[in-house]
């Protein structure tokens, strides 16, 4: 066997399970994003999505205080603005402005959506309980926009310490589920 020890903080770039996203939040007049990869599906109907949020973040509190939410799905051509949006407090900076951003008016909730993402979820806050414990939201996604024109989605995946990796080919395999 060709395996080694691994270390246990780097176990999570091994699981990842979906691609990178842009959480946007809206309060008082002013919106915010935040780079987001820790989330999974929990439920199909309604979708219901589990994500944790940093406590040290500026949309955890606005998104406890207004309980909604939109999730925004980049592509590889925003991946720098991914990075930077990452790397820097919505509290002292305009993310929409500095990262060149477009916000569109939502339909369900306040929190805009990012025209320049491939895909948006508008969400509502539908469960709490694990929030205090351990910073674990679940969004009930209420309205769902695509960009039907793109065709072929590169989204990013989080892999730990700046790497990435670029979802590739799609591969349908037969299935019994209905």
């Amino acid at each position: 066997m060709a395996k080694r020890p691994y270390p246990l903080s780097k176990v999570y770039g091994l699981l990842e399970p979906g691609p990178v996203v842009l959480v946007t939040t809206a309060s008082k007049g002013r919106a915010n994003i935040m780079t987001m990869s820790w989330h999974t599906m929990m439920e199909f109907e309604p979708p219901l999505v589990g994500c944790v949020i940093s406590g040290r973040n500026a949309s955890f509190d606005t998104l406890k205080a207004t309980r909604e939410c939109a999730i925004n799905i980049p592509t590889l051509e925003l991946a720098k603005q991914v990075v930077g949006i990452g790397n820097c407090s919505g509290i002292k900076v305009d993310k929409f402005a500095k990262f060149g951003l477009t916000p569109a008016a939502a339909s369900e909730v306040q929190a805009p959506l990012i025209a320049e993402c491939y895909a948006s979820l508008e969400c509502r806050l539908a469960d709490t309980r694990l929030v205090n414990s351990y910073n674990f939201f679940i969004l009930e996604v209420v309205h769902a926009w695509v960009d039907s024109a793109v065709k072929k989605p590169q989204t990013l995946h989080h892999r730990g310490n700046g790497l990435f990796a670029v979802a590739g080919e799609t591969v349908k395999l037969r299935s019994a589920m209905k």
